[in-house]
């Protein structure tokens, strides 16, 4: 925008390059309530989703995925408002992703808007609402009154109210009478009425008129006469209504307004129309200030900008552009365009605009000189400009009669009720105020935040309110001030918050001093707070202060959180707090260490001092030496016991064992329990053989007995085991030896055994559980046997383990016993011994029958253990007691083990086990190893398990021959049950024996036999006989009769044999299937036509048919299928004949079908017919006719056959246009096919006819069809190349030049039509870029221009496109032709890989060297200094950016700081190097001094010595001062130096030198370095008595100055100590602990003196 227009056009953001799809902007889906917020509800193929640009924050977008219909943005706050299916409405926080509020209305609503902050307004086709999102309920919206019928049928644009939601106004748009008409309702809630306005756009505002506030309506109007009104309106009627016309640019009949805002401040409307003209007036004359369009698209959607000041749009192409008066030019082109000063005046006053300062400071004075002060002061208050001292002296210094008003006061109160006074006025009332007492009136302006705080505001406060001057303090940010006035409030918790926001450092030292003295505990607490913020806090200093004043509690407080980092350095100051509360409070010394909140203390002496003070836990925790730690462990009873066990694991071992035994020693039956939980706990770690030592030395029998029972359930040493079970046994412990051995895993059997064995207990009972464990059973029966204990062998066997009596019974019958005592030792015993087991101990020694009576016994007490009935089988075997009648009866033996055990004796025996337990593999073994052949046949059959028949029949099997042999001749007669017979030829089928499996089926079928008739055997008899032997099946067909024919024949098929699959078939009088093995399978037609004739039956003639119809015999199969009159196969049959060409002989049959069936494809043919014979006629013909034919499909197969004519005749008839203009243009009739293709409007016929008229050079048709082909953004490429190919450049540029007036053109015709410019006419590129770069996809654009070498161009886009980086690259490269100067600046700050910036800096030294500093200028604040230095340095530039050092200066950067010096020095510029160097510190001091020490100018010899001097290299400095006689310097040197050798050096100096002068000179300046000794020498020694006199005297002063002040300090002290000691007597008579202390002095050595206060003066 010029600077000569009156307003500010700031193009915000540009949504589609923020990615928001074109089709989005539009009013339904994109919004903009505020100049915060533009939100897009975005639909694509994963969802829909809404995007939000935050304008005020670099435009970031946020997505979120919502299903809503419409969403809009709160105004200011990250809330958002989303509505579906018209009446679900909820609000969202997205800042905190909390749910505000959320309603279901009645009725959908079809526009909603924020009337606020807080309210929402709403319409609905019946009413408008109100709803308050913040107000903390759950309440939906309130009915504010019904839509008014104006609104009727019309899209609702806005819904606004004024600021205090009193009146609304709701504004439609609805099209009629050839335009789009407005209507407004305009409701006042206050007396609920509404009333019907004819217009477009509308707004309320509050605005300044003739020093009254007025609330205006404005609303703006197009009506049908095209005329355009503008009504103002003050809805109080403070002012008379105002009226002004609409101007509408004749080129824009269609335009409207469509937005109307009003600046609250400066009283300007914005109106702004459809297609985005913005005109500007004033408020109170109506007065037109401003029409000028501000974007080439229509806008859709606006609000307000900047705080109403101004308003912000959204263009159809995307483009956010924002209006703003021009504050600094508004009222100069008021006076200059409009030659109207009264409104210029009238704007500069309400706004306080520049421009207007001359004409109002002449108002002033003409009223000031009239004495018209009321006029006056209105006018000096309504300019920003005349709000100065001077005016304001003015106006105090006017005398006013007594009981007037003065002006100044009038003045004060006119500025107050615009707005605030700056600082000079605040002054001025503050202390008229304060002179009258009344600081609530100061109070009350601050709090309206009327007043400009500052420091000398608050000090003029302070002796009148000090919390009033603190709150002129916060608001001035004068931290000195506030901090003594929060200390001095009592306000000691907002002294840290604010040191840190306002980023202050006080003297926390002192203020903690001030603190302590009125608040001890604040003091603390303060402290504490001061070690997160001020981490060099100097904590030693703060704690003496506590301390040093008794504060004992709050010192240790402050101090617990000081040292809460636990750090090595601040070990002392541990030891210090521990000390102080060992001696004055042990339980919190007690607290502190039991935390371990200190590990840097000095552990010993806190040691010592916990045991004196009765803290042994503590004590022992520190102590190290092993002899301490005795003297205090044997206190065991007074020590916690867990915390004493745990304190051992500190310990090694051998102290723990040492401390152990010290504890026995001195004390065994108080000690003795912990000692025992001491030695459990750390067993692993001791050892138990170590602690077993220990209390055996001891012989503590029972500590060992319950130390072992303590880890004895643990433990996996066998020692300590059977040292348990020793030491229980010594305690008569019996029944825990018999738990030990029962339970436990890791003693040693053997050694327990002969332990117990030795031992003899009276209870055999844990030998036994020792024995039967580790399988010692046979030592038991002969140890017990051996020694009489008879009852315990009946009690093992009975109690313990009766599983185990098999190995009893054993070792019984080993050692002879009697066979009586046995069994009655198993009869006592009886179903709970493992029969299995038994009985095979039993059998190793030939005695079974022994257990006959046991085993029988078993049985009748219901045993069905399988081992009773194995044994009792192997006795009647062994017996031959009828064994074959038990092994068929009994079910409940083990048939493999009892048939094992027959094999030897009776094969047959074992047939029969096998047989019954179905044990093939064994049964299969034992017939086939004897021959029972016939018996394995039979066990088959009845078996019928095709597993075992093919383990039977495999070609391993030996005996397979005799075994089919007996199936055959035995085992099948004898079977009545066909499934056995199934299963076995089944069986022969799977095992590959044709031969044999023929010799089995003659066998059943064809003798007599049940299964005579059988189909399935009869079916497989030839099926087999076709795998084996093909000869056989003609005699097998012709012999049996019940096969079914369906399933044999196919397979017969299948095998080759059609003649006997015909035989089949025509025996069973299956004609069909017989017709069907002629024709397909023997492939003889002549045969089956033979066939049919013989039959002569319909449904063969027609099976013929297809069959000759696929042997492509088309006239016959015709022929067929007319005698069969059987017109089904049409589809076929026309298929094969229009393939082959056989339109002729077609007819007949397709009017044979006709006469039966009405199909399209029938109806088709006949047209398809007519059109390959040519009778063009006849197809009118038909058409004229009822038919069904699909006319589409078959004009477009006329077409495909390029039958152009006749498909013309079905297009024309169907009025398909598309494909009827597509034929017109192979017939070349273009004009029709245009016609056509423009009735079609279909972009592949708009195509087609293109390219047919391009081929023919008929350009305006081409044209006509391109412009609706360029509509549509992918047809573009094609019909680019299709015009480029032919090489017709101009009519394609044409044509895409009458594109761009369509309303439907888009981005991509205006990007083709700028590539074409490029390509073609570059002279036209640049003014097309210009007009329209905003509407261009650049990046396409760019590529063009870079290949046609138009870099000018080039840059443009580049720029307009933000990448900075090739605009400036591409500058350098073709500087020849596009470099500018003023535009490469621009350019080149906004890049964003600043490498760019040094490659312009070599470009500009190679190129345009004058232009070099200007350059560096615009770069200064992004660039790499000592990079750019550098640069020039190497190329020996560097004279040529000495400005450019200059201004860089102030950065005090090391590397300019040094090029600069080099310069300099260069240039032998020795004031501007001393400047410089006084001003700046960062640079190689030393080495500059270095370079400047022999330098033939003494300025710069000086300059060195300065430097030497700044560095501390003092002998240095004054050695080349000393050199060059600089006197005054070399004394300043060592004066600044502070110290006493280089003084004293110096002074000696000079008085050998002689130079007195300089001798006194030193002296002086350095009177505090120099020893008075060493001043006195040296006179006495060069006689200069006379000249140290004055120096003597100051000496002699200083000195009893300094024994007065010690004098004083020691009267004070001692003064001090005589109080303290008569206040510190016993009140009463009597100390009380609690507040006095122990009364205990303790040791000199802590350094501390007792106050007898405890705790301080916290209590």
């Amino acid at each position: 925008m010029s600077n000569e227009f009156p307003i500010d056009l700031i193009e915000v953001a540009q949504l589609t390059s923020l990615g928001i799809s074109p089709s989005s902007l539009d009013f339904g889906s994109t919004t903009l309530e505020s100049d915060q917020y533009v939100c897009a509800r975005e639909q694509s193929a994963n969802g829909n989703s809404v995007a939000i640009i935050d304008l005020k924050n670099g435009n970031q977008v946020t997505r979120k995925h919502m299903t809503a219909d419409n969403a809009i943005m709160h105004p200011s706050q990250m809330v958002i408002s989303l509505r579906a299916n018209g009446t679900t409405l909820q609000i969202f926080n997205l800042q905190t992703k909390q749910k505000l509020k959320s309603f279901n209305l009645s009725e959908p609503v079809i526009f909603w808007e924020w009337l606020d902050e807080r309210v929402l307004g709403l319409v609905t086709q019946s009413a408008l609402y109100t709803w308050d999102i913040f107000d903390g309920t759950d309440n939906g919206p309130s009915r504010l009154t019904d839509k008014h019928a104006c609104l009727d049928n019309h899209q609702i644009l806005s819904f606004v109210s004024n600021d205090e939601n009193s009146w609304f106004a709701v504004t439609g748009l609805a099209p009629g009478q050839g335009r789009v008409v407005g209507h407004i309702q305009l409701y006042a809630k206050s007396r609920d009425i509404s009333q019907a306005i004819e217009g477009h756009a509308c707004n309320f505002g509050k605005v300044d008129i003739q020093g009254t506030t007025s609330n205006v309506f404005a609303f703006g109007n197009r009506d049908a006469s095209g005329n355009g009104q503008l009504h103002i309106i003050d809805i109080e009627q403070k002012f008379k209504k105002q009226s002004t016309s609409i101007f509408f640019p004749t080129e824009r009949p269609e335009d409207f307004p469509i937005a109307v805002n009003i600046s609250n401040k400066y009283g300007i409307i914005y109106l702004l129309t459809k297609h985005a003209f913005v005109h500007l007036y004033e408020v109170e004359t109506a007065s037109n200030i401003f029409l000028n369009c501000i974007s080439a698209d229509p806008v859709f959607t606006v609000a307000p900008y900047n705080e109403k000041t101004g308003i912000i749009c959204v263009s159809k192409s995307g483009q956010v552009l924002a209006v703003e008066l021009a504050k600094d030019r508004i009222v100069e082109y008021i006076i200059k365009n409009h030659s109207n000063v009264p409104l210029a005046l009238t704007l500069a006053s309400r706004g306080g605009l520049p421009g207007a300062e001359n004409l109002l400071m002449q108002s002033f004075n003409e009223a000031l000189a009239k004495g018209d002060y009321d006029s006056a002061v209105k006018v000096a208050a309504s300019s920003e400009q005349l709000r100065v001292p001077e005016v304001f002296s003015r106006l105090a210094g006017i005398q006013v009669a007594p009981g007037q008003v003065h002006p100044i006061l009038q003045y004060l109160v006119t500025l107050l009720g615009k707005g605030s006074l700056n600082k000079f006025e605040t002054l001025e009332l503050a202390r008229r105020a304060l002179e009258q007492s009344k600081t609530s009136i100061v109070e009350g302006y601050l709090k309206q935040d009327k007043l400009t705080s500052s420091e000398e505001l608050g000090d003029i406060l302070k002796p009148y309110d000090t919390t009033l001057a603190l709150a002129v303090y916060l608001r001035a940010n004068i931290p000195t001030k506030v901090v003594p006035c929060l200390a001095e409030l009592g306000q000691f918790d907002k002294i840290l918050p604010y040191c840190e926001k306002a980023n202050y450092n006080p003297n926390f030292t002192v203020l903690i001093q001030s603190i302590l003295r009125s608040s001890p505990d604040k003091a603390a607490e303060f402290a504490t707070q001061l070690l997160t913020t001020q981490p060099d806090l100097n904590i030693e200093t703060v704690a003496d202060i506590f301390f040093s004043q008794n504060y004992i509690q709050q010192g240790t407080t402050f101090l617990l959180d000081a040292l809460k980092d636990d750090k090595p350095a601040e070990g002392h100051l541990q030891t210090r707090v521990l000390e102080l509360n060992l001696l004055h409070a042990p339980q919190v010394a007690d607290a502190i260490l039991g935390n371990n909140m200190f590990s840097h203390y000095d552990r010993p002496t806190i040691a010592a001092l916990c045991e004196k003070a009765g803290l042994l836990q503590r004590a022992l925790e520190h102590y190290e030496d092993i002899k301490d730690i005795k003297r205090v462990i044997v206190h065991a009873n007074v020590l916690p016991t867990d915390w004493l066990v745990a304190y051992f694991g500190k310990l090694n071992v051998e102290q723990t064992v040492s401390c152990l035994r010290e504890m026995l020693s001195k004390n065994l039956a108080q000690n003795l329990q912990v000692v025992i939980q001491v030695a459990t706990k750390y067993s692993d770690l001791i050892g138990p053989i170590t602690l077993i030592k220990v209390f055996e030395d001891f012989k503590c029998v029972e500590g060992e007995y319950y130390y072992l029972a303590s880890i004895v359930n643990l433990s996996q040493d066998p020692e300590v085991v059977l040292k348990y079970i020793q030491a229980a046994a010594k305690l008569g412990q019996v029944k825990e030896i018999e738990r030990i051995v029962r339970d436990n895993h890791v003693y040693n059997g053997e050694k327990v055994k002969n332990f117990l064995k030795e031992a003899k207990l009276e209870d055999q009972l844990p030998l036994i559980i020792v024995c039967d464990r580790f399988n010692f059973v046979h030592d038991l029966v002969l140890y017990l046997y051996k020694n009489q204990f008879f009852k315990f062998i009946e009690v093992y066997v009975q109690q313990v383990n009766p599983s185990k009596t098999p190995q009893v019974v054993a070792g019984l019958l080993d050692v002879d016993c009697d066979e009586s005592i046995i069994k009655s030792l198993l009869l006592s015993v009886l179903g709970q011994v493992p029969i299995g087991e038994l009985c095979e101990e039993v059998e190793k020694r030939n005695r079974l029958k022994i257990l006959l009576p046991f085993l029988e016994s078993t049985l009748q007490a219901g045993s069905t253990d399988k081992a009773v009935y194995d044994t009792l089988a192997k006795i009647y075997i062994d017996s031959n007691n009828n064994p074959e009648k038990f092994l068929t009866e009994n079910d409940q033996y083990d048939t493999l083990v009892v048939g094992k055990y027959c094999e030897r004796r009776d094969p047959y025996l074992a047939y029969i086990a096998y047989s019954k337990g179905q044990n093939d593999d064994e049964l299969i073994r034992i017939t086939n190893e004897n021959a029972m052949y016939k018996y394995q046949a039979r066990y088959l059959l009845s078996k019928s398990d095709l597993t075992l028949w093919s383990k039977v029949l495999s070609n391993d099997n030996i005996h397979r021959r005799q075994l089919v042999d007996q199936v055959v001749g035995t085992a099948i007669p004898e079977q009545e049950d066909p499934e056995p017979i199934s299963i076995a030829v089944k069986a022969f089928m799977e095992a590959d024996l044709p031969s044999e499996l023929i010799e089995l089926l003659e066998k059943i079928i064809l003798e007599p036999s049940p299964f005579n008739d059988n189909p399935s055997l009869q079916g497989l008899l030839i099926l087999t006989a076709v795998k084996v032997d093909k000869s056989r099946v003609s005699s097998y067909v012709e012999k049996l009769d019940a096969y079914d024919p369906e399933e044999i024949a196919p397979l017969v098929i299948q095998s080759g044999l059609y003649e006997e699959a015909f035989e089949i078939y025509d025996k069973f009088e299956l004609r069909s299937e017989a017709l069907k093995v002629l024709v397909e399978d023997v492939m003889s037609l002549d045969r089956g036509e033979e066939y049919a004739e013989k039959l002569d039956k319909p449904e063969l003639w027609s099976q013929l048919g297809t069959a000759q119809l696929n042997g492509l015999r088309i006239p016959e199969a015709i022929d067929s299928y007319i005698k069969a009159k059987d017109p089904s196969n049409f589809e076929n049959v026309v298929d094969i004949a229009e393939h082959a060409g056989k339109e002729d002989v077609l007819i007949p049959y397709l009017t044979m079908a006709r006469e039966t069936l009405r199909e399209p494809k029938i109806d088709g043919a006949i047209i398809n017919a007519y059109a390959s014979l040519d009778k063009l006629g006849d197809i009118e013909t038909f058409l004229q006719l009822s038919n069904v034919a699909d006319l589409e499909s078959i004009g477009d197969k006329l077409y495909a056959n390029k039958n152009y004519k006749a498909a013309k005749l079905i297009f024309s008839n169907i009025s398909s246009y598309s494909k009827l203009a597509s034929t017109l243009v192979y017939l070349k009739d273009y004009q029709s096919a245009v016609d056509c293709a423009r009735k079609a409007s279909n972009i592949s016929v708009w195509k087609q006819v293109n390219e047919a008229c391009i081929d023919n050079k008929e350009f305006r048709l081409a044209q006509i069809c391109g412009l609706n082909l360029i509509v549509h953004a992918e047809e573009l490429d094609d019909l680019v190349k299709q015009y480029e190919y032919f090489g017709y450049f101009d009519q394609l540029i044409s044509l895409f030049e009458s594109g761009l007036g369509l309303e439907r053109a888009h981005m991509g015709m205006f990007t083709e039509l700028a590539i074409l410019y490029t390509k073609y006419a570059p002279e036209k590129t640049m003014e097309h870029l210009k007009l329209f770069w905003s509407r261009l996809n650049i990046p396409k654009v760019l590529r063009a221009c870079e290949d046609a070498h138009l870099w000018p161009e080039l840059i443009f886009l580049y720029c307009h496109y933000d990448e900075w980086d090739n605009a400036a690259l591409t500058m350098m490269e073709r500087s020849e032709t596009a470099f500018e100067h003023s535009s490469f600046k621009e350019i080149v700050v906004k890049v964003s890989n600043l490498e760019i910036y040094y490659k312009a800096l070599n470009f500009y030294v190679n190129e345009h060297p004058p232009l070099l500093t200007d350059l560096l200028a615009v770069l200064t604040p992004r660039i790499d200094l000592p990079r750019v230095v550098r640069i020039f340095q190497k190329s020996d530039n560097l004279p040529m950016i000495k400005p450019f050092l200059i201004s860089v200066l102030e950065k005090n950067n090391s590397v300019v700081n040094n090029a600069y010096h080099d310069l300099l020095i260069e240039e032998e510029d020795y004031k501007s190097l001393r400047s410089v160097i006084e001003s700046n510190d960062k640079f190689d001091a030393l080495g500059l001094a270095e370079r400047l020490e022999k330098h033939e100018l003494i300025f710069f010899r000086q300059i060195a010595a300065v430097l030497f001097r700044k560095n501390k290299k003092w002998n240095k400095a004054i050695a080349i001062l000393k050199t060059d006689k600089l006197w005054s310097d070399v004394i300043e040197t060592a004066a600044i130096s502070e110290n006493s050798k280089v003084a004293t050096e110096l002074l000696t100096y000079f008085v050998e030198t002689g130079n007195k002068e300089c001798f006194i000179a030193t002296l002086y300046a350095c009177y505090s370095l120099i020893s008075y000794d060493v001043v006195i020498e040296l006179s006495w020694l060069h006689n200069l008595s006379d000249y140290i006199k004055p120096y003597e005297i100051s000496i002699a002063k200083e000195n009893q100055a300094k024994i007065n002040e010690v004098y004083a300090d020691y009267r004070e002290r001692k003064d001090k100590a005589k109080a303290e000691e008569e206040e510190s007597g016993p009140i009463l008579g009597q100390r009380l602990l609690i507040t006095n202390g122990s009364g205990l002095v303790p040791p000199p050595a802590i350094g501390f003196q007792p106050t007898g206060a405890g705790f301080g003066n916290g209590f």
